[in-house]
């Protein structure tokens, strides 16, 4: 069910961009058989996530390139079991050249394939007609029948901060417990947060790129484009944290708790949580930033640990940069931000 319903907008979009191509070729056109126009519009939209414009408009080029291959060798050697071998292997090369993309290429041969196993004996270029109708219809509802990136980028950005949260909690435990076996364990959480870092920010850049062309989204270009610094912001957080869990694997080896930075640790962890609050309400940023601001300017490492061994101060220091990272993703400037950390 959750499934179904993730897709609602993309079944949608599907259903009208296909029919829309198919009763404009067939009615308008006078296209006897415009299967073309239909499956065109299917394979370009999908049920992927993606639904960017720019990924429309490149899986509609390679579908056009095949066919276009497709409808000079029927012009020329018409058709047959070696004009389809010969037609394949040429939109193959032709598309790998063309695109990086896999999907670029297998898109242009089943277009290729299609174009030469059904309606052969049409008029010449008939199925590329088709085909460039079907992308316009695609894109056309990509842009009045939007799929909001808003629902999908909030659930990835709700797993990114539950990765991080984890990920804290155990390095928290560990120093305080001065336990290995949770350190390490802390830090492949800390280096597996980059898969959901990738998937916010490819929800992010897909919802994005559809608000800018649709006239319907228009509120929540802002919106989206306050989460995207947010998310750039998290990233480095992201591979700060790495860095501090690798401080931490090393240092507890010694068995020996460590309180006071498993106590800033936990307040850096709390702060994340307001900064994730922060996304669904706007208003909560300022009191995320105070309380960073509070933790940020105490992180001094010889004033929280006097006397202590330079692995301990290289992890309080290996806070400081987390913090920053924190601060700039409630919004201050990054100059801003470093100048509240003390000098040392």
């Amino acid at each position: 069910m959750f499934r179904v319903r993730d897709s609602g907008a993309a079944i949608i979009q599907i259903v009208l961009a296909a029919t829309g191509a198919y009763t404009f070729a067939h009615l308008v056109l006078g296209h006897a058989l415009p299967l073309v126009a239909a499956t065109v519009t299917v394979s370009s939209l999908g049920l992927v996530r993606d639904a960017r414009p720019r990924r429309v408009i490149e899986t509609v080029a390679g579908m056009l390139v095949g066919i276009l291959i497709a409808e000079v060798i029927v012009l020329v050697a018409g058709g047959g079991w070696w004009q389809i071998a010969l037609a394949l292997g040429t939109t193959l090369v032709v598309a790998r050249f063309l695109s990086a993309q896999p999907a670029f290429a297998i898109a242009a041969a089943i277009q290729a394939l299609i174009a030469l196993t059904v309606g052969v004996g049409a008029p010449p270029f008939l199925r590329l007609l088709d085909g460039i109708v079907g992308g316009i219809a695609a894109l056309l509802v990509t842009a009045l029948v939007p799929r909001s990136g808003r629902r999908s980028e909030l659930r990835d950005a709700a797993a990114l901060f539950a990765g991080v949260d984890s990920a804290i909690s155990t390095l928290v435990q560990a120093l305080r417990r001065g336990d290995r076996l949770r350190a390490d364990r802390g830090l492949e959480k800390a280096r597996a947060l980059q898969a959901a870092v990738d998937q916010w920010r490819t929800s992010l850049e897909s919802g994005l790129a559809i608000a800018r062309i649709s006239p319907f989204l228009h509120r929540e270009r802002s919106e989206l484009a306050r989460h995207e610094r947010v998310r750039q912001s998290m990233d480095l957080a992201t591979r700060n944290l790495r860095v501090v869990a690798r401080r931490i694997s090393y240092l507890v080896d010694d068995g020996a708790p460590r309180e006071i930075a498993a106590d800033l640790l936990a307040e850096l962890g709390r702060a994340a949580r307001l900064v994730a609050d922060s996304l669904d309400d706007i208003s909560v940023e300022p009191a995320a930033r105070a309380v960073i601001v509070g933790i940020a300017a105490r992180l001094d490492p010889a004033a929280m640990l006097p006397g202590a061994g330079l692995g301990d101060h290289n992890l309080i220091a290996a806070l400081r940069p987390l913090a920053v990272d924190l601060l700039t993703a409630t919004g201050m400037p990054p100059g801003d931000a470093r100048a509240i950390i003390p000098r040392i």
